[in-house]
C-alpha cells in the first residue's frame, strides 16, 4: 500500500471504530452511526483504488492490511480487538461493495445486550480465520519490529490522543469534544472487556504527562464504580466524560507550579486551588460538553462533610459524580509515584480511605470502591 492508500484506510478504520462505539450507546440506525459509514464508505473507496480489492486481519493487537502493519493508535488497537472479539480473523473486501452492506457489516460489530449475533458477511465482505502458519509468522514479525520501535513500551493509545487535545486547549484552541467522546467510548469498552477493571490503569511515562495519565485514571476508576452500581448507556457515558475533563482547569496553571517538587508557597497554593473554578468556566463555554462535565470539574475537590475548595454553602449538595471523582483522584493520586514522594501499596491507601469515610468520601461510594479493590487485589484482602 502507498501513503495515500494507507491514509485512506486509516480513516476507514477511523469511521468504522467510532460507529461501533457510537452503536454501543446509542443504536446501530443511529443518524451519526449512518453518517460514519457513510463517512468510512467513501474512505474505503478511496483505499481500494485501482484494486479489485482489500484484505486485512488482526493479529497481535495490531491491523495488518496487504501485508503491511498499519501503525499503530487508538482506533487500529481497537478495530484488532473488535474483530478478536467477534472471532473474526481476516477480512476480504472487494470492489462493487454498497454503503448498505458496509453498514450491515459495521452493526454486527456493534456489542448489544443480550448477546450480539453473529458478524455477517455480504457478497463483497469475506470473512475467514487466518492460516495457523501464517499467523504465526506475521505474529513473530510485528513483534520483532514492536521490540525494535519501543511500542510495547507504550500506553494506551488513549494517552497520545488526550494529550494531543489538551495542548490545543492550552494553545488556545477549542476543547475536542468529538475526540474526548471518542476516548471515553473507548474506555468503556476497555473496562468492559477488563476481567479486574483496574488492571487498565495507565502508568505515567514523565513528569510532564502525569495530568494527562491522572485524567485518564480517573476516568477508568470513575466507570469501574458506576459499572459496578448499575450504571450504564448515556449517563455511564458522561460520567466517564465528566471524569476525563475534571482537571481541565490545571491547563490554565503554570507548569513550573503543577510539577514543583517540593510544598507549594502560600501564592502557588492560591494558584492551585484556582482550577476548579477555571475548568468550570471554560467547559461551560465549550459547545457539546455534558452539564455533568462542568458540575464535576467545579466540585472535584469538595469534600463529603462540605470542607474543601472551592468554598460552598452548608445547604450545598455535591453531585454523585463529583464525589466518585473525589474518590478516584484521591487513590489514583496516591497509586502514582511522584516526584515528591513514591506511590503507596493498596493495602497503606485502603486505611488512608477508609479513615476517611464519611468525612471527605460517600460511605456508600467508598463501599463500593473497597469492593472494586478487593476484586483487584490479586489475595482479594
Amino acid at each position: 500500500m502507498n501513503a495515500v492508500q494507507k491514509q485512506s484506510f486509516g480513516e476507514f478504520v477511523r469511521c468504522a471504530v467510532t460507529a461501533v462505539s457510537n452503536g454501543s450507546l446509542y443504536s446501530g440506525d443511529h443518524p451519526q452511526v449512518i453518517r460514519l459509514c457513510q463517512k468510512g464508505f467513501y474512505h474505503l473507496q478511496e483505499t481500494m483504488e485501482g484494486q479489485a480489492g482489500i484484505s486485512f486481519m488482526g493479529i497481535d493487537g495490531a491491523i495488518v492490511c496487504e501485508g503491511d502493519r498499519i501503525d499503530d493508535n487508538l482506533f487500529m488497537n481497537r478495530f484488532a480487538q473488535t474483530l478478536k472479539t467477534k472471532g473474526v480473523e481476516h477480512v476480504e473486501i472487494r470492489r462493487g461493495i454498497t454503503c448498505e452492506e458496509l453498514q450491515a457489516f459495521i452493526a454486527s460489530l456493534i456489542k448489544k445486550k443480550g448477546g450480539s449475533p453473529a458478524t455477517i458477511a455480504t457478497p463483497h465482505i469475506r470473512l475467514g480465520k487466518i492460516d495457523v502458519a501464517m499467523a504465526q509468522s506475521a505474529a513473530s514479525a510485528l513483534r520483532s519490529k514492536a521490540e525494535k520501535e519501543g511500542l510495547l513500551d507504550v500506553p494506551m493509545a488513549e494517552l497520545d490522543l488526550l494529550k494531543e487535545i489538551f495542548n490545543d486547549v492550552k494553545r488556545q484552541r477549542s476543547l475536542r469534544v468529538v475526540g474526548i467522546q471518542e476516548i471515553v467510548a473507548a474506555l468503556v469498552e476497555s473496562v468492559q472487556q477488563e476481567a479486574i477493571p483496574l488492571n487498565a490503569l495507565i502508568p505515567i511515562r514523565n513528569l510532564d504527562e502525569y495530568t494527562f495519565s491522572h485524567s485518564l485514571n480517573v476516568c477508568i476508576l470513575n466507570l469501574a464504580q458506576a459499572m459496578a452500581m448499575g450504571i450504564e448507556g448515556q449517563s455511564l457515558h458522561d460520567i466517564g466524560v465528566a471524569a476525563l475533563l475534571h482537571d481541565i482547569g490545571k491547563l490554565f496553571i503554570p507548569e513550573e507550579v503543577l510539577n514543583k517538587p517540593g510544598k507549594l508557597n502560600e501564592e502557588e497554593w492560591t494558584l492551585m486551588r484556582q482550577h476548579p473554578l477555571r475548568g468550570a468556566q471554560y467547559l461551560m463555554e465549550i459547545s457539546g460538553t455534558p452539564r455533568l462535565a462542568v458540575v464535576t470539574a467545579f466540585e472535584h475537590h469538595m469534600k463529603f462533610n462540605h470542607t474543601g475548595y472551592p468554598t460552598i454553602s452548608a445547604d450545598w449538595k455535591q453531585n454523585l459524580c463529583s464525589q466518585m471523582t473525589t474518590v478516584s483522584d484521591f487513590f489514583d493520586a496516591l497509586h502514582t509515584h511522584r516526584s515528591y514522594r513514591s506511590s503507596l501499596d493498596l493495602g497503606q491507601i485502603r486505611v488512608l480511605m477508609h479513615e476517611r469515610s464519611g468525612q471527605e468520601f460517600n460511605p456508600v461510594l467508598m463501599k463500593n470502591f473497597f469492593k472494586i479493590l478487593k476484586d483487584f487485589t490479586p489475595e482479594g484482602n
